[in-house]
């Protein structure tokens, strides 16, 4: 999700600004602009339109805090290019009264908030890039400050950060200095002074960046992380309680990837702390997933890659799923993203079972009825379908295949005979006939029943439709331009077909009550002709004729869901030749809005909907046939590309 944010969105925080529960967010604008960009968020996931106020020149690095105590949130930023930090006084309603300015020393650049003489009152204090120090800020709890006091550092401090780092309940500064490759620890005197400072040096040309803390081995001891611009990798230094740290242990991030920010937080729920690193050489955002020990897993299996080069990286909770979003800031660009997280944090850890050549279709039930998932393959090469028994732990027993007909493509699960076991259809593409393998109780099944469909059948659904409690097949025939559908009687038998006309190559259908009237209705993907149609269903088992709905070019496969929380059923449906999906709206009535398209990666093929962040709210996952990879509203990630079947060919 993007959103426009001026002109090289620099440094992004993320907070409650209008005391509404739900995250917002302000980010400052570097280049020409001159400012800091309110998004207001909606609670679910989206942000209104910005709102600018003006800063001093080159706005850099931001933080929010009440500094008035007056509870609405402020805002302050350093300005780096005339010398001053500017303070906005939060109204509490989302808005924020005129800047007021405060000299710095030459070139400001980072910035933290702390109670420094433990006066209740919060100070500010900000890194002086051009004149090796820091500037102290104490405030006098109206919203305004003192002048600076400052203390020397390393060569160039860069990035701040406050806590307190020697258990003695008064706030520490920490600091990173870019040029000397070192980090300045500052612990503090009861009144606001600063001790000289404690310097330990990293790997020459490191170059920090940016810096966190947290506590990463459950030591209830605060530990530093900093990112190594130079060097290309995070260190993260243990803290020993006394204002001393450890060693730095490095954490690759790749060749040229020259990390930028960091952002802290429990990404996959497991309870122990993960990094968050945008590299701006490589154009991408890396996890790392903390182990609880101080140690982390590599970050190769956790990257997303971007058009821009990201400047900045903050972490809130936008759509009030309980889950932290990550909000991306990038460099030559007007625009944040926000991603959302899994919660596993990771896809990657994958298990290979062996099938016969060209397996396309999959689908699961309990074959056996242990409570556990099964899966069933359908493999067109031998004419097959295996089956896979689930051990409940995640692996499964070695295949079982049973003969089906001529090039065996999609496949469905139901109880076709009512005996509480699991059955399976399949379409016979080349054979223009389904498959039924009746389920016995130990998870075999039965030699194979056809029944005829029309001409190359590409798609199974099963449903319920004449309301009989008994199941039914509908089938999307890709040469005959039709759907079949063959009513069920309940003893694993079926009527001949019934073919309603689509007049277009239909590959793909799915069903659903789309006008709330407890009969299921048909969609179906129209190849040729740029639509889906949708057949209402009579609630006997027969159709009314079609209704037509544009979509992109060559729709291949749809789906149906509430996408919008409204309560009615939507359409989503991929467009192959276009790369993109198109979304149709239910009104709850049969009928749907006009389609809103949404852009995909190269040639996209299948579409499913799922609640795949557990927010209660459907996401959409697709994949694109070309680059090689899945896409969700959510976050990409990379797979690798074994066979994927466009169509199978007519035979020659």
């Amino acid at each position: 999700m993007a959103y426009s944010a001026g002109i090289t969105p620099h440094h992004v925080v993320v907070d409650d600004f209008n005391n509404d529960t739900r995250q917002d967010i302000v980010v400052t604008n570097s280049d020409k602009n001159n400012t800091v960009n309110v998004l207001l968020g909606y609670g679910n996931g989206s942000f209104a339109n910005r709102v600018e106020y003006s800063t001093g020149t080159s706005p850099g690095f931001v933080a929010v805090a009440d500094f008035n105590n007056d509870t609405s949130l402020d805002i302050v930023v350093a300005n780096n290019y005339d010398n001053t930090i500017s303070v906005l006084l939060g109204y509490g309603d989302g808005s924020f009264a005129m800047q007021t300015t405060y000299s710095t020393g030459d070139r400001p650049i980072g910035l933290a908030v702390g109670d420094f003489n433990n006066d209740t009152r919060l100070d500010i204090v900000v890194g002086n890039a051009g004149n090796n120090t820091i500037g102290l800020f104490l405030g006098y709890g109206n919203g305004s400050f003192a002048s600076q006091t400052t203390y020397s550092t390393g060569a160039y401090p860069f990035a701040l950060a406050v806590s307190d780092f020697n258990n003695d309940n008064r706030p520490d500064i920490i600091v990173t200095n870019y040029f000397d490759n070192t980090v300045s620890v500052l612990l503090r005197y009861d009144r606001g002074a600063m001790k000289n400072e404690i310097t330990f040096t990293l790997s020459t040309g490191a170059h920090l960046r940016s810096v966190a803390i947290s506590d990463f081995n459950n030591d209830r001891l605060l530990d530093i992380i900093v990112a190594n611009d130079g060097s290309n990798n995070l260190g993260v230094s243990l803290g020993y309680g006394s204002g001393t740290f450890g060693n730095q242990m490095i954490l690759s991030t790749g060749l040229k990837s020259h990390p930028y920010s960091i952002a802290i937080n429990d990404f996959n729920k497991d309870g122990q702390m993960d990094i968050s690193v945008a590299n701006h050489g490589t154009k991408s955002l890396s996890t790392f997933l903390g182990n609880g020990n101080g140690t982390f897993e590599s970050q190769a299996n956790y990257s997303t890659s971007f058009d821009f080069a990201p400047l900045a990286v903050g972490v809130g909770d936008f759509n009030s799923d309980g889950q932290s979003e990550i909000v991306v800031a990038y460099d030559d660009t007007d625009k944040l993203d926000v991603f959302v997280i899994y919660d596993t944090g990771d896809f990657s850890h994958r298990m290979t079972y062996s099938t016969d050549p060209w397996p396309i279709s999959v689908a699961f039930g309990d074959f056996n009825n242990d409570t556990r998932l099964d899966f069933v393959v359908t493999t067109a090469y031998y004419n097959n379908v295996a089956v896979y028994l689930g051990y409940g732990n995640g692996s499964f027993a070695n295949r079982m295949t049973y003969l089906v007909g001529n090039a065996p493509h999609s496949v469905a699960v139901g109880d076709f005979n009512n005996d509480a076991r699991s059955d399976i259809v399949v379409t016979n593409y080349l054979g223009n006939t389904v498959s039924i393998l009746l389920g016995y109780e130990n998870g075999s099944f039965s030699n194979h029943t056809t029944y005829s469909t029309g001409s190359f059948p590409s798609s199974v659904v099963v449903g319920d439709f004449n309301n009989d409690s008994r199941l039914d097949i509908v089938v999307a025939n890709m040469d005959s331009n039709s759907v079949t559908v063959l009513l069920g009687y309940g003893n694993g038998s079926f009527a001949s077909q019934v073919n309603y006309s689509t007049n277009s190559r239909s590959l793909s259908v799915a069903v659903g009550d789309f006008n709330n009237d407890s009969r299921l209705d048909i969609v179906v993907a129209n190849f040729d002709s740029k639509s889906v149609s949708v057949l209402p269903g009579y609630g006997n088992g027969s159709f009314a004729r079609q209704v037509k709905y544009s979509t992109g070019t060559a729709p291949i496969c749809v789906a149906v869901g509430d996408v919008n929380n409204d309560s009615r059923l939507d359409i989503v449906v991929t467009n192959r030749d276009d790369n993109t999906i198109s979304v149709l709206l239910g009104h709850g009535n049969g009928s749907f809005a006009s389609q809103t398209i949404y852009l995909t990666s190269n040639s996209t093929l299948y579409v499913a909907v799922g609640d795949l962040n557990n927010d209660t709210r459907l996401d959409i996952v697709t994949n694109n046939y070309q680059d090689n990879t899945i896409g969700t509203n959510g976050e990409i990630e990379k797979v690798k590309h074994e066979y994927v079947l466009l169509y199978l060919p007519r035979p020659t």
